[in-house]
């Protein structure tokens, strides 16, 4: 029997193993269902271009997980787990075929308690937050794709997002307080990590274990203003942009500047935003409205728009406009748009200024301000106008020779995006869960050496 006959059969015995659980086989849904939005990326897309799976399995419960994790194990299927699909490098893309396990049938919320919440990994951000702001509270930081994205996906593959500027990224620690995890072993184990423990799997894109719950704290719910500021100069947007950042006494959510063109993207922006004006996308609690306009003056910068926390319940949301939201938006009306990774450094804003007349509109800028491991910082999500794979490349070593850290978007490798290296003790939890390396493999440039 030849490999691919081996394989046909013992994706039917895995079929026949898990009877009662749901499986899709249909060819179009399962392609779908084998995709993210790697299609930011043309590098990603070429590469990932065939890579789809057998199968795709949604389990509803952990008792289902299980199942089918001692099922894929029995016949060395490998296993990409799947939240909502809305990660950007290819994560939740299976490299080697085998079975997606689709996470969004469990999406109980187990508890919400003041300051903190316990879930299933589908459940999604924004039903969460709803539940939690019934209590006074919400969750800590969200990507813009919270609407949809569910939270086993972001643990697995995100980073940070809106309200990153007032409590940091999801790795800083207190985060995250507990994953219960299950591992890929003839007897499946249920594992509850906590505390510091959870870093053995945060970002790991589902390699080292099934995350079926998350326990989580939250931040208390102020009353959320939206705001645009526009201005004629883009560092002074930029300078207005890090002094709000750094004024701990104004409270805020988001803190997003965008230099010109970009704002021409945000089609049901454009009326707030004139053509070449560089903006500010900002989320402030009401009682620290009074105090922005002065800073806003000190600047010289106009507010365009202002939505009470009332109004800002309806129609558009400005979260919507920002991190990754910016590039769907640009690529909305022009799909040869990509963009990049970066973190800047912080002493000083000369680097920002420098690519921003080094490069013009061919990579235009776009920054996040956020606090990590306590500490002010300005990642970029700038967007570049793609022509070729080679001066792309060029780009980034540009950035990278003058001090600008690349968490490169156009590779599925973790080590090549926000982790340079994988922890030794991550790697020894990896063996364990998953001996025969069945989790999403591919993914890592430590493990395919190893291989």
């Amino acid at each position: 029997m030849n490999e691919s006959a081996i394989k046909s059969s013992n994706l039917n015995a895995l079929i026949n193993s898990i009877e009662g659980i749901e499986v899709i086989t249909d060819l179009e849904l399962v392609r779908k269902l084998s995709q993210d939005y790697h299609t930011f990326s043309p590098i990603l897309v070429a590469q990932l271009a065939d890579k789809v799976a057998d199968i795709v399995v949604r389990p509803a419960n952990e008792g289902e997980v299980i199942k089918v994790a001692a099922a894929c194990f029995k016949y060395r299927i490998p296993v990409t787990v799947r939240g909502a699909g809305t990660g950007n490098y290819g994560q939740c893309v299976p490299l080697y075929g085998g079975v997606v396990l689709d996470t969004s049938k469990m999406q109980e919320i187990i508890w919400v308690k003041p300051g903190v919440a316990r879930v299933q990994a589908g459940v999604k951000l924004a039903a969460l937050d709803k539940q939690a702001q019934k209590l006074g509270w919400e969750m800590r930081m969200a990507p813009s794709t919270y609407r949809t994205a569910s939270i086993g996906g972001f643990v697995a593959g995100g980073s940070g997002g809106i309200g990153s500027i007032r409590y940091g990224l999801l790795g800083d620690r207190g985060n995250l307080l507990a994953l219960k995890v299950v591992t890929m072993e003839e007897e499946p184990r249920i594992l509850e990590l906590r505390g510091d423990e959870v870093q053995k799997v945060t970002h790991a894109w589902g390699i080292n274990g099934i995350i079926t719950e998350v326990e989580l704290p939250l931040g208390a719910a102020y009353p959320w203003a939206e705001v645009i500021v526009t201005f004629p100069d883009f560092m002074s947007a930029v300078r207005f942009g890090k002094d709000l950042a750094s004024a701990d006494g104004l409270i805020k959510k988001e803190v997003g500047i965008f230099a010109s063109p970009i704002p021409q993207y945000f089609t049901a922006l454009r009326k707030y935003i004139p053509e070449g004006k560089h903006a500010a996308l900002l989320m402030i609690a009401e009682p620290s409205l009074e105090l922005l306009s002065g800073l806003v003056k000190q600047y010289q910068g106009d507010i365009t728009f202002k939505k009470s926390a009332q109004e800002a319940t309806k129609g558009l949301h400005l979260a919507e406009y920002t991190w990754n939201h910016t590039t769907l938006h640009a690529r909305t009306a022009d799909s040869s748009i990509t963009y990049l990774q970066s973190i800047f450094p912080n002493d000083n804003l000369q680097t920002i200024e420098h690519m921003y007349g080094h490069f013009g509109d061919e990579v235009m800028i776009h920054l996040e301000f956020i606090r990590a491991n306590g500490v002010l910082a300005s990642p970029g999500l700038q967007l570049v106008r793609y022509t070729t794979e080679e001066r792309l490349k060029e780009i980034i070593r540009y950035h990278e020779e003058r001090g600008v850290f690349i968490a490169n978007p156009h590779s599925y490798l973790i080590e090549e995006g926000w982790k340079r290296a994988i922890d030794p003790e991550h790697l020894k939890f990896k063996q364990m869960v998953d001996p025969h390396g069945l989790m999403n493999p591919g993914k890592s440039k430590t493990l395919n050496q190893a291989d």
